[in-house]
């Protein structure tokens, strides 16, 4: 039986935060091989060393506490520029940047959403979708993205 993506996060995110990193967030994929990934994020940014680091923490944890049935490849990456966002305080790091926003549900005629993060209130996501703000629960979100900004303002 494969353990949820909750039980291998609780496994691995306090031995995670120790080696000064952010578990970002965990994705089981079942594809024709399992793929368990792992996003990790630091303020100076992750390299190769890092993400090494944190899949030799994490495969130990994992051989030891066998959450997956059967092989799966683990990869460790860093969030990139297309973040996920997964919490609350990861909407709240990134107002005022642009996100894609897919629901678990159709909430007032659509599922799918791409606006400007402008707060978390109590439960809820405030996104600014051509000019005007909509509230999206926290709880119907299925996966949220950054929206890639690669131009400065000035720079083309």
């Amino acid at each position: 039986m494969v353990a949820s993506v909750q039980k291998i996060e609780e496994l691995l995110q306090s031995g995670v935060e120790s080696l000064g990193y952010e578990l970002v967030c965990v994705e089981l994929l079942q594809h024709r091989h399992a793929v368990l990934r792992l996003y990790v994020d630091a303020p100076d940014g992750i390299g190769i060393e890092d993400c090494e680091a944190v899949s030799r923490y994490a495969s130990g944890v994992l051989d030891v506490n066998d959450p997956v049935a059967g092989n799966y490849v683990l990869e460790v990456s860093s969030p990139g520029a297309d973040r996920p966002l997964v919490t609350a305080e990861h909407y709240l790091r990134y107002r005022g940047e642009e996100a894609r926003v897919q629901l678990r549900r159709p909430l007032g005629g659509g599922k799918n959403f791409r606006g400007v993060i402008v707060d978390i209130v109590d439960d809820d996501l405030l996104l600014e979708v051509d000019g005007e703000k909509i509230t999206l629960p926290l709880p119907l979100i299925r996966r949220a993205r950054l929206v890639p900004s690669f131009f400065e303002a000035g720079v083309h």
